[in-house]
């Protein structure tokens, strides 16, 4: 059930009715028009730009549609006033019967309210995180990876189907690094002192590693050089690694659908055949690339490189894929792993990075291009830094990384539901503030308590009412008498409430999980406002002296929460307080 398509409906049903009693022509487009919250919640319930969309196809002025559409729009038995405001704007207010048949809508179907279909199955890749696996996941990590599962719940929730996607980068030279730094201790795991040289990884995360490599081959690889161990240390490391990440990842409440490692793109022909693809296109060339920046720096020197024509796709310039020396550069395996997603028959492939890799966007956007032949768009999306403080001062130490705050440091804080809800309390491209003393803060000023606030009130409520006898369970509540929420208030809270799938439809277009964020935080605030009256007043409570009127109000109170649950699910924060 969402109010604002169906009223948008309506407004598009008016304006053909208009056309053929020869008010305005026929066949105007109204792509463009909206139905939508008014910016202010004194001007009425829904508001509409359709006379400002129509006035110059019709030549017309605004206000002259405006109350022609407005006449016809009160016919309809939903709509009790119609008032055209500025240059043009209609604002229309909704009878209570359609708020309260809206709760009785969002009871009946639980958390699976807001629910959309306008993804239509489409099937959707979202890789993130995608971190080095050299070590555990650090706080900018953690960003990445709560924005990258939000948006796909989000996107679940709208009917997409997704598939969360890890790429595992271990096949370039830093897993040799990690390698030698396992190696290291697992000297020291044999007693020997070792000393870590530039470049190398000394977290003290790696002395299990050792010992457990010490564990498993003994003896074998001491004294030895890296001609015998290099590679099966790689490898045991790397799953050591892996491990480890997932167990960050699981801690956070983030389920990856498949991992995929880059290694599995050597020696095994993919690579060639991505760009054997591009070849077939006309995209593959031997060339010289200008100076970077149209500068020459005093060690350049034109080399013959094999390049892709990105500048065909929309990129600044050509990419080389292939070094003069016949080794590949690190675009080229990138190439091959969107390749392999496109061939895996997806419609549309989202990459989140991290803000440093904002110079990665085109060259990866043209490469896809490419290789779908337009047919498959790759978004990518970036997560900015995070700064931490911690009583007023930057928080920036982690003994156990040696280097950084890890995903673990967060977590074990301030748990993993303060941690998701925070991340999201900013837009993904925008720098986030994490202070681990407000987020902690049971007051107003604090997101997530807020919100897990509103539901532990309803909680409260339902409890007290169960004690007392009363019936509460959704199937009896939206078939109680709710004609009896008539207050201002209350008609306000469920007005909130029918945001929800419009809500829902505009971030998931738009790739915006915060957006459920800031939803939830203004829901609870209508929520709390109501609470607060019903102190004053006791008319406005929940819990009345007469069982029916009880349950009217409490039918209201419960579907606030089973929103707030829904939302919470899809930012996966776990709610606070479960409804009985």
């Amino acid at each position: 059930m969402n109010l604002f398509a169906d009223i948008r409906a309506l407004v598009l049903s008016d304006i053909v009715a208009m056309s053929k009693a020869s008010i305005i022509p026929n066949g105007l487009a109204t792509n463009n028009v909206t139905v939508e919250p008014p910016r202010d919640a004194a001007h009425g319930d829904m508001s509409t730009n359709a006379a400002m969309v129509l006035a110059k196809p019709t030549g017309m002025k605004p206000r002259e549609i405006a109350e022609a559409l407005a006449e016809r729009l009160l016919k309809d038995p939903r709509i009790i006033s119609a008032e055209v405001a500025g240059p043009g704007f209609l604002n229309l207010r909704l009878s209570p019967v359609v708020w309260q048949g809206l709760i009785a809508a969002i009871l009946g179907a639980g958390t699976a309210f807001g629910r959309s279909n306008i993804g239509q199955g489409i099937k959707v890749n979202i890789e993130f995180v995608s971190a080095n696996p050299t070590g555990p996941l650090h706080v900018g990590h953690t960003r990445g990876a709560v924005f990258g599962d939000a948006l796909a719940s989000l996107l679940d929730f709208a009917g997409y189907v997704v598939t969360r996607e890890y790429y595992i980068n271990d096949g370039g030279a830093q897993v040799d690094v990690l390698a030698r730094s396992v190696y290291l201790r697992y000297l020291e795991a044999h007693g020997q002192h070792v000393a870590f040289p530039d470049g190398t990884y000394p977290g003290d995360y790696l002395i299990d590693v050792g010992e457990a490599l010490k564990a498993k081959v003994g003896k074998l690889y001491v004294g030895k050089g890296e001609d015998v161990w290099l590679n099966d240390i790689r490898s045991f490391a790397t799953d050591a690694m892996m491990k480890l990440i997932k167990a960050d990842l699981a801690a956070l409440g983030v389920k990856m659908d498949k991992f995929f490692s880059e290694k599995s793109l050597y020696n095994t022909g993919l690579i060639e055949a991505a760009l054997e693809n591009l070849r077939g296109r006309g995209l593959i060339y031997e060339g010289v690339l200008e100076p970077p920046k149209g500068k020459k720096p005093d060690d350049w020197e034109p080399r013959k490189q094999t390049l892709f024509r990105s500048i065909e796709h929309g990129d600044d310039v050509d990419r080389p894929v292939m070094k003069s020396d016949g080794s590949w550069t690190y675009f080229a395996p990138d190439i091959a792993y969107h390749y392999d997603k496109v061939q895996r028959g997806y419609d549309l492939l989202i990459d989140i990075f991290g803000a440093d890799h904002g110079g990665y966007v085109k060259r990866m956007k043209a490469a896809v291009s490419a290789l779908s032949g337009g047919k498959v768009p790759l978004e990518i999306k970036l997560t900015q830094l995070v700064k931490l403080f911690k009583n007023g001062e930057p928080f920036k130490m982690s003994k156990r990384s040696g280097t950084f705050v890890t995903l673990r440091d967060v977590v074990d804080q301030v748990g993993s539901g303060v941690t998701r809800f925070h991340m999201l309390t900013r837009k993904n491209d925008a720098q986030l503030d994490f202070d681990f003393d407000k987020v902690l803060e049971q007051s107003r000023e604090n997101p997530v308590f807020y919100v897990q606030y509103a539901l532990a009130r309803v909680s409260s409520v339902i409890d007290k009412a169960i004690e007392a006898g009363v019936l509460v369970d959704n199937k009896t509540l939206s078939e109680s008498n709710l004609s009896l929420l008539i207050n201002e208030e209350e008609l306000a809270l469920a007005v909130k409430l029918a945001e929800w799938p419009r809500l829902v439809e505009t971030a998931a277009r738009a790739n915006e999980p915060h957006r459920i964020a800031f939803y939830l935080y203004d829901l609870a605030g209508t929520f709390h406002s109501l609470w607060n009256k019903g102190n004053e007043l006791p008319e406005l409570r929940f819990l009345q002296d007469d069982l029916v009127t009880s349950q009217a109000k409490i039918a209201l109170a419960r579907a606030c929460a089973v929103v707030i649950t829904a939302g919470l699910g899809i930012l996966g924060v776990e709610a606070v307080k479960e409804l009985r």
